[in-house]
């Protein structure tokens, strides 16, 4: 580092709230780790913000210094892009405030704020916000690319619940983003990613659901996984906006409400969560526990916090993670087939085949109101691969690269929170070309040098 590079660090420190951590510093390697175990990068500057000031000056001092800049929020992304080496890391993972309004049923959330700093403010007025369904995930990064989780059939996305954010853009302007100022920028975040520059907050409509919901977990025996999955994706279709029901083919973990016997043998659980009378729920989820032989169950009422928080861990932090997906345009016989197939060669007892049911609101939503393209798919197919070895890297991501290829016929598109690093041509994939043509013109007039790279790129025309 030449002395002109010091001088100017030590300059951004005389303008930071926050924290500057280079290499050598005490806190370093803990701030440079994020949730998929697969990345070690190393960058050479790390800003932790406590405040969109620190976000300004960084973005100033990254840009004027030409370096690569990478954005961490919760840094939960498969692809490891919260992360680079060399550079700087924009880190967001101090700003978690979330302040809710009660009345207006409206809630403000910082840019670095994870899945549970929300859903924890927000059940104090029994509102929830439609996010994912990990408590540890980050919301700026989930919302930027759609979110979707258990009450986005009833109540929509994220980003059909986004009103505004907070834009600070490769110039280092602050701008708002909303139906009335700047639209096409707001258009191109509820979708098109980290692409247009970094949100340090975001303001959401929230949903009235009460502090708990019917829900629960049914296993299924993976020896009728045939018979169940031809049942199930007739039937969940039939279902009113207010039922979720998804599956997850694994080993079975050790759930409480599981025989011993049954811990770590092959399952299709079926989770749910319906938002409604619980009389009325137990009607609708009777024909899945009596289509086939269930190993167990856990159902019940259930706080939402509980059930937001509940999945935890069986995604912690620090594992090896490599992801590949679809949005499936149904399950036929074929699909299932190669669906069993695959699930019959798990390489590892922490790899799961995730399905979740799409459908519902978002589906009734106009195709060119966001910038998340694939809304009328009924299903996808997330192949989420999962180890602790590094030795065992070359297996696993064979075994998810040719089961994606296997389904390949089925599918249509692909959700781009789900992606790893794949090129730009699947990047593509998560959009029609009418939307990427869009995203491209945005991305000229707000990134035309693409200093937002790190990401699922969508590059300057220029």
């Amino acid at each position: 580092m030449t002395n002109i590079q010091k001088q100017e660090i030590e300059n951004l420190r005389g303008n930071f709230r926050g924290k500057i951590l280079l290499p050598e510093d005490h806190g370093y390697d803990t701030a440079r780790q994020i949730w998929n175990g697969m990345f070690d990068r190393k960058p050479s500057i790390i800003a932790r913000c406590v405040g969109t000031s620190d976000v300004i000056h960084a973005v100033n001092f990254a840009r004027n210094q030409n370096l690569l800049v990478a954005v961490k929020g919760g840094g939960h992304n498969s692809a490891g892009t919260a992360v680079c080496d060399g550079g700087i890391m924009i880190d967001l993972s101090l700003m978690r405030r979330v302040t809710v309004d009660k009345q207006a049923r409206t809630a403000r959330v910082d840019g670095g704020a994870l899945l549970g700093d929300v859903d924890y403010e927000t059940q104090l007025h029994g509102l929830a916000v439609s996010a994912g369904i990990v408590s540890h995930t980050g919301v700026g990064g989930l919302t930027l690319g759609g979110g979707f989780g258990w009450i986005s059939r009833k109540y929509g996305l994220s980003v059909d619940n986004l009103i505004s954010a907070e834009v600070v853009t490769a110039d280092g302007s602050l701008v708002t983003a909303s139906a009335v100022e700047n639209p096409d920028l707001f258009w191109g975040i509820r979708g098109g990613g980290g692409n247009f520059g970094i949100v340090t907050s975001l303001e959401f409509r929230c949903a009235d659901i009460g502090t708990e919901i019917y829900s629960g977990l049914i296993v299924k025996r993976f020896e009728d996984a045939r018979e169940y999955i031809r049942f199930h994706r007739e039937y969940v279709r039939t279902l009113p906006d207010e039922m979720t029901v998804w599956m997850v083919i694994r080993h079975a973990p050790p759930l409480p409400f599981l025989p011993s016997e049954v811990h770590g043998k092959m399952m299709v659980a079926v989770p749910f969560v319906w938002l409604g009378d619980q009389a009325r729920g137990e009607e609708l989820i009777n024909p899945i526990r009596e289509i086939t032989e269930s190993l167990g169950e856990g159902i019940g009422m259930n706080p939402w916090v509980g059930w937001q928080s509940g999945f935890d861990g069986l995604v912690g932090h620090g594992a090896r993670n490599y992801w590949k997906s679809h949005h499936l345009k149904g399950l036929s016989d074929e699909c299932i087939e190669e669906i069993i197939r695959f699930a019959n060669q798990l390489p590892s007892d922490e790899c799961e085949v995730f399905i979740p049911h799409m459908e519902g609101a978002p589906s009734r939503i106009a195709k060119d109101e966001t910038a998340f393209s694939h809304r009328n798919t009924p299903f996808v197919l997330n192949i989420h691969t999962r180890w602790q070895d590094a030795s065992d890297d070359e297996k696993c991501i064979a075994w998810s690269k040719d089961f994606h290829s296997a389904t390949n016929g089925f599918a249509q598109g692909v959700y781009v929170n789900f992606l790893s690093e794949e090129g730009e041509t699947r990047v593509k994939d998560a959009y029609t070309r009418e939307v990427w043509d869009r995203l491209v013109e945005v991305k000229n007039k707000y990134d035309p040098n693409n200093l937002f790279r790190v990401n699922q790129n969508i590059k300057p025309s220029g």
